[in-house]
């Protein structure tokens, strides 16, 4: 059967801010030194998918078209009128890619982690093609945990005789420190949010457990390879209700089989996760640009394209990308998301 890769590529990485924006959200930028995050994560699917799909929001397709010249047909790239969470991405990309090419295996990834060993990466993406195939089932990537995060969601699973999966037990979400030491005792994995499975069998779970979404969807199929194809795009999905594909289909499905994963995986969700990309030098300090540390210890410091100084100081991040300067504790690098927010409501939207 046919392998058909999905990058998810629509976010706007605000926990990333300033250096991702709206403009630049962090899928197009070149965090490792190799690549952009998106085509890196194109790169990784080659080995393994004989197509690959793309689906973006509509206000950042062009710059898409431009970064994936290339590697990816402008006709494979989707574009979403309105952002409406994973469930509708995923969603629309296998409603078109059924009804337009056949159906066949989906190998469902986020567009911006880092990914070492991508090797590795790619064999355990071939055995969860192999199992979803096989049993039909909705299977996810599980990565083996290096250290008790409480920045991820968790997946219990249990072994399976005699196969390379295992069967999923419940997904939990980003638990306290506590918590999270005894989840990695009794052997869960991290939810990597990738998704591996038949197009019509999730589908087919569209129907079963978010038929009204499923619905929206049958409208938008009703319409391609029409002229209306695009007028319908933009009347139907920005009416799709707003739900992950974890709340809404995950978490309720009762055929979930995982995969684990141990290949060098981080989500690069916030600056508190740099040190999946940049070594920390003799004081613990990550620096890219132009900086001056004396005497501070366990900073993250990217400059852009200013001077970045800073004397005896321990555990912040700082940061400076355009006009705009971020200065936090690294124990609250997950909140950088709200001075996003803040500035969208008071409409400063130069600085986004």
């Amino acid at each position: 059967m046919k392998i058909y890769g999905v990058v998810m590529a629509g976010g706007g990485g605000t926990r990333l801010w300033p250096l991702s924006t709206g403009k630049k959200p962090k899928q197009f930028l070149n965090l490792s030194g190799r690549e952009t995050l998106v085509n890196e994560a194109l790169d990784r699917l080659s080995g393994v998918a004989q197509e690959t799909f793309i689906v973006t929001n509509a206000a950042q397709a062009q710059e898409m078209f431009s970064q994936t010249a290339g590697r990816v047909p402008q006709d494979h790239i989707l574009r979403e009128p309105a952002a409406r969470n994973t469930a509708a991405c995923i969603g629309y990309a296998a409603m078109t890619i059924l009804k337009k090419y056949g159906d066949g295996i989906l190998c469902v990834v986020p567009s911006d982690p880092y990914i070492r060993d991508e090797e590795g990466f790619r064999q355990t993406l071939r055995e969860a093609a192999a199992a979803a195939q096989e049993t039909d089932a909705l299977v996810t990537i599980g990565i083996r945990p290096t250290f008790p995060s409480t920045g991820y969601g968790y997946i219990k699973n249990t072994a399976v005789e005699g196969k390379a999966w295992r069967r999923v037990e419940e997904f939990v979400e980003k638990p306290d420190e506590e918590t999270a030491k005894r989840y990695l005792a009794e052997g869960y994995a991290w939810n990597s949010g990738m998704f591996i499975w038949r197009a019509s069998t999730i589908l087919s779970w569209f129907e079963k457990l978010l038929p009204d979404i499923h619905a929206y969807l049958e409208r938008l199929a009703e319409s391609f390879g029409t002229e209306r194809e695009e007028e319908v795009l933009w009347e139907i999905y920005p009416k799709i209700p707003k739900i992950s594909v974890d709340y809404g289909i995950m978490e309720r499905a009762d055929d979930v089989l995982m995969i684990p994963g141990d290949f060098g995986w981080s989500d690069v969700g916030g600056w508190d996760a740099f040190d999946a990309l940049k070594e920390r030098d003799e004081n613990g300090n990550i620096t890219v640009g132009k900086t001056l540390l004396l005497d501070s210890r366990g900073c993250t410091a990217y400059s852009v394209d200013r001077l970045i100084a800073a004397v005896g100081v321990k555990d912040l991040i700082i940061v400076q990308a355009g006009e705009s300067v971020l200065v936090c504790p690294a124990s609250q690098a997950q909140r950088v998301k709200e001075i996003v927010e803040t500035l969208a409501e008071k409409g400063e939207d130069a600085y986004l």
